[in-house]
């Protein structure tokens, strides 16, 4: 098992791919990069799921009475190394430390220095 830095609901940014360069508005670039939410996280496998990357297409076919086939949209996962998160404090991409507080591990923002659990 693998260890991985996000967790499901954190707000993460792109390093690598396509959606690189996408910013949230494309006019005003100093607006900073597109985020998403994490979904889902799978450590074992080392990926998660971010809603609104790595959008991919597929064709179903309609298994029952009723139901309607066609082309649906949907998140593939992606590798944790791939994205990095966004502090919720001060709003920058930051790598995580950990502290113990109370016998609690909290993750640490190392840019502000904030705990954000």
């Amino acid at each position: 098992m693998s260890k991985v830095h996000v967790k499901t609901g954190d707000t993460v940014i792109l390093l690598t791919g396509k959606a690189k360069y996408q910013y949230n508005d494309p006019e005003k670039k100093e607006k900073g990069r597109k985020t998403g939410k994490v979904v889902e996280v799978s450590p074992k496998e080392g990926k998660v799921i971010v809603e609104g990357f790595n959008v991919v297409t597929k064709h179903v076919k309609p298994t029952r009475m009723g139901q309607v086939g066609g082309i649906v949209e949907t998140e593939a996962p992606l590798y944790a190394d791939k994205v990095q998160l966004v502090c919720p404090k001060c709003g920058q991409p930051t790598r995580v430390g950990h502290t113990v507080e109370d016998g609690k591990k909290l993750r640490v923002c190392k840019k502000c220095g904030k705990s954000f659990e």
